[in-house]
This record gives C-alpha cells, sequence and structure tokens, in this order.
C-alpha cells in the first residue's frame, strides 16, 4: 500500500468508465446511463470519492445505500459522490438496479487509481476508503479503514463537506 495523496495536496486526477442510475420521469423504467468520469471535470464542485472492495457485499452495499439515500444532504452541499471498486460497470449496473443507488459507480477494473490513492490491500484488493476533494481540486479530508467492516456515515461526510465550504 502507498501513502496516497496528502491533504492539502491535489489530488490526483483520473478517468475511469463507469454509470449512474436515472430515473426516468413518468415511466416504469430507469437507464444507466454509462459513460466515463473525470475527477478534474468535476472542478467547481467538492466531490466524495467512496473507494469500497465490492459490489453486493454486505458492508458496501450497507454503506452505498446509507449515501444513495442521503444525496439530497451532498447535493445541498454542492457536492457529488462517486463510488469506485474493481468491479466492471456490468456488475455496477446490476448493483445500481438492485439497491436503487443513484450516485456514479466507477470500474477501476486494474486498480490503478486506488493505487494512485493508496488504498490497494492485499487480499481484499481495495480498501473502504473516503476522500474530500474540495471544489478546487485539493484534498481536503479522509479516511481508509484498516479493516473495513464500518464505513464513515453520511452525517460525519456532511459536517466534514460543510466545513470545507466555510473554509
Amino acid at each position: 500500500m502507498t501513502a496516497g495523496p496528502q491533504l492539502g495536496s491535489e489530488a490526483p486526477d483520473f478517468t475511469l468508465p463507469g454509470g449512474v442510475l436515472r430515473s426516468a420521469p413518468k415511466s416504469a423504467g430507469s437507464t444507466f446511463e454509462r459513460t466515463d468520469h473525470r475527477l478534474s471535470a468535476a472542478r467547481g464542485r467538492a466531490v466524495v470519492l467512496a473507494f469500497y472492495p465490492g459490489d453486493n457485499t454486505t458492508v458496501c452495499t450497507k454503506q452505498l445505500c446509507a449515501y444513495s439515500s442521503g444525496m439530497e444532504a451532498f447535493e445541498g452541499l454542492d457536492a457529488e459522490v462517486w463510488g469506485i471498486s474493481p468491479q466492471g460497470v456490468d456488475s455496477h449496473e446490476s448493483f445500481a438496479r438492485a439497491h436503487g443507488l443513484r450516485m456514479p459507480l466507477l470500474a477501476d477494473e486494474g486498480r490503478e487509481v486506488a493505487r494512485s490513492y493508496g488504498v490497494t490491500a492485499p487480499g481484499i484488493g481495495v480498501r473502504r476508503a473516503v476522500f474530500l476533494i474540495g471544489p478546487d481540486g485539493v484534498l481536503r479530508w479522509k479516511h481508509v479503514a484498516l479493516l473495513g467492516a464500518t464505513f464513515q456515515s453520511l452525517s460525519t461526510l456532511t459536517d466534514r463537506l460543510s466545513g470545507i465550504k466555510s473554509a
């Protein structure tokens, strides 16, 4: 595991394939909109990068469902939430549809982005971690779990984001 970016430094830029579940108004279905996501393209808004070990695993499902149900709180703080794991976009689509996840899920299949953020780990592949990137692209807060059996709560993240916005 590498150290990853330090607080106060520019967050490593990346582009990853992914998708986001979009509800179709007045329709029975929803679409999974596939597109590449580039961190530098989100400048001007805060970004919550939520690295997680795997789709459809118990703790990851609880974590992403909690963040998805709190999307209005994140949007109220002018922040985006991106989930990043090593599974492919097809797996992410299935995961998003099964749980109604409303944030983009990005596929870091080669774990290059996880390595650049210092969150790869033997055995599990990717550590559960959250990075808060300010609207200026600078890393403002991070939490990297050693075991990953718990995750940072919605209230912790929104409190930290409020601090970024008022700084």
